[in-house]
């Protein structure tokens, strides 16, 4: 069959042109995931027309889709809130395709807003052109998941097709592993976030490659056309590829374009898509997810937690702390353990220091006294020695000077005789 276009490339250029170069009747499955006109900054397209230019717009390439598909070809579509019901009118009013399906895309990680509800979900329409003849592959065993009532709690009275998702709102879909079965209408698939590994980065607006598995396995058999006319960042074709599909897309962008065929290049036939095939196991529940501490108080707890030892642990315990306010006591707690642990250990080595200088000091002040006493002792000595030598020298001079004496009375007497 002739396509008109090249299959297993992607066209750069205006989707109207290109649509138009295909043939009629040749396209098994369609996905488009149009600009929402909600003003999002593409490097080339704008996206904040008027209203009635946009829709008229895209009632243009709606029916150029129409025209392209086989008599048993699927087409879906995925819009946010703002156009959600008048494409839907579009596309089963006045260009003519069924509804077979209206799916809820929920989503974690979504767009934070300050006057409403956080946005968290896309629309994605299953249209077919005979709901008598359209292609849905039900039984393919990639896209069913038992319950969990098959799954957990062994169940006979469980549907072995799964159930449908209950119309309860819930904080996340992991507190609900039984709530989000493949065939229900609300799907759960985390949203491509900027930290995810599966991110290409050149491109914002990034499908989940399971979430086009899903699409690609139940509404196209292997070796049937797959085509994209908004490439973006290329996940429909890089799933049309991996999924042994053939593949045909158009992008606008010369930038988009080039980006599309690096990621095209590098994909392989048979290669596993990206992304955890059940995501409700992907990520732990609320109950065993971590907790912030909570910020301490300004005054201190009064009664501290009896259950902390005196000493601070060295290794951090395993067990979790049971609360926030708990926890902040624990640490205020360790905290002051600390820091008269530190004090003490302070004091010690300030008494340490002391005790050794008031050692060394006696020490001089001793060693200075006995010197002192020393030398008195000395001098002492050295003066009694030279005072008994005094005493022995005179003690020998006085005979001598009695001898001369004697001899002069001597004279006296010899030579004045009485």
């Amino acid at each position: 069959m002739k396509i008109g276009l090249k299959v297993n490339h992607l066209h750069q250029g205006d989707c109207l042109e290109k649509l138009s170069e295909i043939n009629a009747g040749c396209v098994d499955l369609c996905f488009a995931d149009p600009p929402f006109n909600i003003g999002y900054k593409y490097d080339v397209y704008d996206d904040k027309r008027g209203d009635e230019e946009y829709l008229d717009w895209c009632k243009q390439w709606i029916h150029g889709v129409h025209r392209v598909l086989k008599p048993d070809g699927t087409f879906w579509l995925a819009i946010g809130d703002e156009y959600a019901a008048e494409l839907k009118v579009c596309a089963t009013r006045e260009v003519g395709f069924h509804c077979r399906s209206w799916v809820i895309w929920y989503y974690t990680f979504g767009v934070n807003c300050k006057f409403g509800f956080s946005r968290s979900h896309t629309h994605l329409f299953h249209f077919v052109k005979d709901p008598q003849s359209s292609k849905f592959n039900a039984d393919d065993p990639a896209i069913r998941v038992p319950s969990a009532r098959q799954l957990v709690y062994g169940d006979a009275r469980a549907n072995p097709k799964g159930r449908l998702p209950d119309n309860t709102w819930i904080l996340r879909p992991q507190d609900l592993p039984d709530g989000f079965e493949t065939d229900g209408d609300t799907w759960y698939f985390p949203r491509v976030a900027g930290t995810f590994k599966e991110r290409e980065g050149f491109h914002g607006c990034q499908m989940p490659e399971q979430l086009l598995g899903r699409i690609v396995r139940a509404s196209s058999d292997q070796g049937d056309i797959v085509f994209d006319p908004f490439g973006g960042s290329g996940t429909t074709l890089v799933v049309a590829k991996k999924l042994g599909r053939k593949w045909l897309g158009t992008e606008l962008s010369q930038e988009y374009a080039d980006k599309i065929r690096q990621r095209l290049d590098r994909t392989e036939v048979g290669e596993p898509l990206v992304g955890a095939e059940n995501p409700l196991r992907s990520a732990p529940s609320t109950k065993n997810g971590k907790r912030l501490a909570k910020k301490p108080s300004k005054k201190p707890s009064k009664k501290p937690s009896k259950k902390l030892s005196k000493k601070p642990s060295k290794k951090p315990s395993k067990k979790p702390v049971a609360s926030g306010k708990a926890k902040t006591q624990a640490k205020k707690q360790v905290t002051k353990q600390a820091k008269k642990q530190v004090t003490k250990q302070a004091k010690t080595q300030a008494k340490k220091q002391v005790t050794k200088q008031a050692k060394k000091q006696v020490n001089t002040q001793v060693n200075t006294q006995v010197n002192t006493q020393a030398t008195k002792q000395v001098k002492k000595q050295a003066t009694k020695k030279a005072k008994k030598r005094t005493s022995s020298k005179a003690v020998k001079k006085k005979p001598a000077k009695k001898s001369k004496v004697a001899s002069r009375n001597l004279v006296q007497k010899s030579l004045f005789p009485s």
